[in-house]
């Protein structure tokens, strides 16, 4: 019996130390790269790191997204983070809910902008990815918000998916009922198109 939970004991020690040694990839953002509806392992992170895996390239995925969560949300949960992975990369996926809810685009950038220097500054390379609003938000408030991820990429020098939802965003059939959120089938589509721009 003691042998075996010493066995158990090493199997686990060793499993942590593996874990350990792989660089972590932290993906920061609401419910559309938290996998909101599905379930965990089909969203678009978890097939990332299986496409990596694939060719490889051994990371380890911490997908710290979660639904509803602003960029004042998430600065506020992103040293944390930081400290706690200790990534090689994030990938930055906020913005849609300020958006959706009419906040300050000035605020959205400075929030974004405040975790790229944080994650630059802890030795991390980003990914930003950014979204769109649809055009009932105005062509003013549309317009800047979908130019505020270019300009924060050329701002921090990062590499930039200008727009998660593009490669579906014209068919309905990829969208759950809400007619927000992807589906299942999506999965493999947005993390193709996040791919030609996030390379390792």
């Amino acid at each position: 019996m003691f042998k075996r939970i010493l066995i158990s004991i090493g199997s686990a020690l060793a499993m942590h130390a593996v874990q350990a040694a792989e660089p972590v990839i932290l993906v920061f953002g609401d419910s559309l790269s938290a996998g909101y509806g599905i379930a965990a392992n089909q969203a678009w992170p978890k097939l990332l790191e299986q496409n990596l895996a694939k060719q490889g390239k051994k990371y380890r995925i911490v997908n710290a997204s979660v639904s509803g969560e602003t960029t004042a949300g998430g600065l506020t949960r992103f040293p944390a983070s930081l400290k706690q992975h200790q990534p090689k990369w994030v990938i930055l996926a906020l913005g849609s809910n300020d958006g959706l809810r009419g906040l300050p685009i000035a605020s959205m950038k400075q929030n974004l902008g405040s975790m790229i220097k944080q994650a630059q500054n802890a030795g991390a390379k980003v990914h930003l990815i950014g979204m769109q609003m649809p055009p009932n938000y105005g062509a003013s408030y549309t317009q800047q918000f979908a130019a505020a991820y270019p300009e924060l990429a050329k701002t921090y020098k990062v590499s930039l998916s200008p727009f998660l939802l593009e490669p579906i965003i014209q068919q309905n059939r990829y969208f759950q009922p809400d007619q927000l959120h992807p589906t299942a089938a999506a999965q493999p589509i947005l993390l193709q198109y996040i791919l030609k721009d996030f390379q390792i």
